[in-house]
């Protein structure tokens, strides 16, 4: 695609990896975890694998040695208490935002099992609540991303036509949701998945960063 050759009227974005960078959330939430059941904490790269794997459904019995399902408990009960503390807002995200608000609406799909509420409070913290129309988080759906049904109910609040968005992500889970729904898939390097696992699933465009979103958008389709 060239860039200003994206024609759309709304704009669903992922949220850890593609707003906010995650990664020390993830890491602190792996040190608890292994410390809990007694396993020396990996190298980061394996850490980072388990948010990657947690995300597909995909074994973990190479990574976590002990009781796997306590490790679970103890990881994902530590991440959601220190997201507030340890996700950072990606540089210049606030700019490239305010641009695409004021020519599509936006919304928030995010795969965090957590209130609204605790999604748009992190938002407020960094100033970025006021740039989303309508946010959805896995408790919000029956089927989570890469079911397309987060998209969905959000384009129709939204109140857009869904063949005139874009879904904005870091995860293959992104862009399999993204194709579900008939959006346009947009790609993002700057969270836990590479070019190269990125690129397997296709996506229409693919960006080092969603900050570099408003050079490719014409939002006037």
């Amino acid at each position: 695609m060239n860039k200003t050759s994206l024609k759309v009227k709304g704009i669903l974005f992922d949220l850890d990896g593609t707003i906010v960078d995650s990664k020390e959330a993830y890491l602190e939430a792996a040190r608890t975890a292994f410390h809990a059941i007694g396993q020396p904490m990996p190298e980061v790269r394996t850490a980072l694998e388990i948010p990657k794997r947690l995300e597909q459904s995909l074994t973990l019995n190479d990574i976590i040695l002990g009781d796997k399902q306590k490790f679970l408990d103890v990881y994902l009960k530590r991440y959601y208490a220190v997201t507030m503390e340890k996700t950072k807002p990606f540089p210049d995200i606030q700019n490239a935002l305010g641009v695409l608000c004021q020519k599509a609406k936006l919304a928030l799909i995010t795969m965090r099992y957590v209130p609204k509420a605790a999604v748009v409070e992190e938002l407020e913290r960094f100033n970025l609540a006021v740039y989303f129309a309508h946010v959805v988080t896995a408790l919000g759906t029956h089927k989570p991303k890469p079911s397309p049904e987060a998209l969905i109910n959000a384009v129709r609040a939204m109140d857009v036509d869904i063949c005139a968005c874009a879904i904005v992500g870091d995860s293959v889970s992104d862009v399999r949701a993204g194709k579900a729904a008939g959006v346009v898939t947009v790609a993002v390097l700057s969270g836990l998945f590479s070019r190269v696992e990125l690129a397997r699933e296709k996506p229409d465009l693919m960006l080092d960063s969603a900050v570099q979103l408003p050079g490719y958008v014409d939002c006037t389709g």
